[in-house]
């Protein structure tokens, strides 16, 4: 059975990955689309679920509560970026410069999480809870991937 930190991981992996593909295409094609349509919406519902069912637990932990604060204030910031990005035009040099500061903020997020918040989480969890929290995880991101634009028509209105 997978852990939290597996399922997140892999996540990660695949993020990087479309993060990748992105930086390697040019202007509007429709390869960069297509990798920034997945990247936003996979990101955008990681990170709700993420936050639904992994840093709530360690939020309610005190040992646990400022590195989650912490993160969670990170997707905040990643979030009005990814946001930005989807309101300018791909084939600007805007685009281009506001992506690879989005590309290194989150690609430092994840770092940080993978190295930092899992061995702080590894202290608070037991191992059976780190299973227990990837199935809630997967179940959460699938009904929040429904969500992804309603909830950013609601903050585009906030």
């Amino acid at each position: 059975m997978t852990t939290i930190y597996e399922a997140i991981k892999s996540d990660h992996d695949n993020h990087r990955a479309l993060l990748e593909t992105i930086g390697d295409t040019q202007g509007d094609s429709e390869k960069r689309r297509t990798a920034w349509e997945e990247f936003y919406y996979d990101v955008k519902s990681h990170a709700a679920a993420e936050e639904e069912t992994f840093y709530s637990q360690l939020m309610s932990d005190p040992d646990g509560q400022d590195d989650a604060r912490h993160s969670v204030s990170e997707h905040k910031e990643l979030d009005d970026m990814m946001e930005e990005l989807n309101q300018m035009d791909m084939s600007s040099p805007g685009w281009l410069t506001k992506f690879k500061q989005m590309r290194h903020d989150y690609e430092h997020h994840i770092d940080e999480e993978e190295e930092d918040i899992f061995a702080k989480a590894k202290e608070v969890f037991s191992e059976k809870e780190a299973r227990e929290f990837a199935p809630q995880f997967e179940k959460r991101k699938k009904a929040e991937m429904k969500l992804v634009d309603q909830k950013a028509e609601e903050s585009l209105e906030e």
